[in-house]
């Protein structure tokens, strides 16, 4: 007992810091982008064969790439394309699977038996290798790893809809709702939805890092973003061959990454303490 109140003690700081921390970082990019794009007003796919490889300056904050372009221009232009995506590749995750989770968990019946079916064929496979195969199948390109990344992710949240569908089916308050001749469209709506919100977006902000995390990885290695456009994977692979005269060139884009992982799970304790979402919670998931 000493033991978990003095971890008590010392996580209830850190957590209250976490606001502190998230508004600090989103201050520092929005100066960031405010001196980049108002200030210095560099074309991020100009190149400059004279001025590449420079150092850090006031004119270049973070020094120039391989090919002259301006680093801090590409990586804010490149976190718009990974951020973007990811949430795209998020919200179409959740408009698929949030509905179709509350029409199998609620009407139960063949949509049910048919959503159980695929959903144990994707959890044959981890997610990576799911996406990899698409994204080859499909072709290079952002969209197309956008739409692998959806058709591997909506899965996840329409089965952890459905879990807690199938709890709160079964109490008083739906069947008071029934007996009084709601239709079952306004009972998922008025009723239903409200429970599975918290849960939904617990899970959407922890899995926001990890699509962040695929995009960067697969442009990285040539499946997502095509030059010349700047992304914070496709900028580690083109400074990879200059990691050991400017190692500047690999970390900035790989901090960049590191750091909004980390925001993203930061956000996402936030969000499962103000719902009060409890790991038991989730656990019945994957006994469904």
């Amino acid at each position: 007992m000493d033991i978990v109140k003095k971890h008590n003690r010392i996580s209830l700081p850190l957590r209250r810091l976490q606001p502190i921390i998230l508004i600090f970082i989103l201050a520092l990019v929005l100066g960031a982008c405010g001196y980049a794009f108002l200030y210095l007003k560099h074309d991020p796919l100009l190149t400059d064969l004279g001025q590449r490889l420079q150092g850090m300056s006031w004119q270049h904050p973070l020094g120039t790439d391989h090919l002259g372009r301006d680093t801090l221009t590409r990586l804010l232009l490149g976190g718009q394309q990974t951020l973007g995506y990811s949430l795209l590749a998020l919200g179409a995750a959740l408009l698929l699977g949030v509905p179709f989770g509350l029409l199998a968990g609620y009407r139960r019946g063949w949509v049910d038996r048919i959503f159980v079916r695929i959903s144990n064929g994707f959890l044959a496979f981890p997610d990576t290798i799911v996406a990899i195969v698409l994204s080859g199948l499909l072709g290079a390109g952002i969209s197309n790893l956008v739409l692998a990344i959806v058709i591997v992710k909506w899965v996840n949240y329409a089965r952890l809809v459905r879990s807690v569908v199938l709890g709160e089916a079964e109490k008083d308050y739906i069947r008071i709702a029934r007996t009084n001749g709601l239709q079952s469209g306004t009972i998922m709506r008025r009723h239903l939805l409200p429970h599975v919100i918290g849960h939904v977006l617990v899970m959407a902000s922890l899995d926001l890092g990890k699509i962040i995390l695929l995009i960067s990885s697969f442009s990285y290695i040539g499946l997502g973003t095509q030059p010349p456009l700047p992304e914070w994977g496709a900028m580690l692979n083109d400074a990879r061959p200059y990691f050991q005269s400017r190692p500047a060139l690999m970390l900035v884009p790989g901090m960049a990454i590191v750091i909004t992982v980390l925001m993203a799970n930061m956000l996402g304790d936030m969000l499962r303490d103000r719902f009060d979402v409890k790991k038991d919670d989730w656990s019945r998931e994957g006994q469904s």
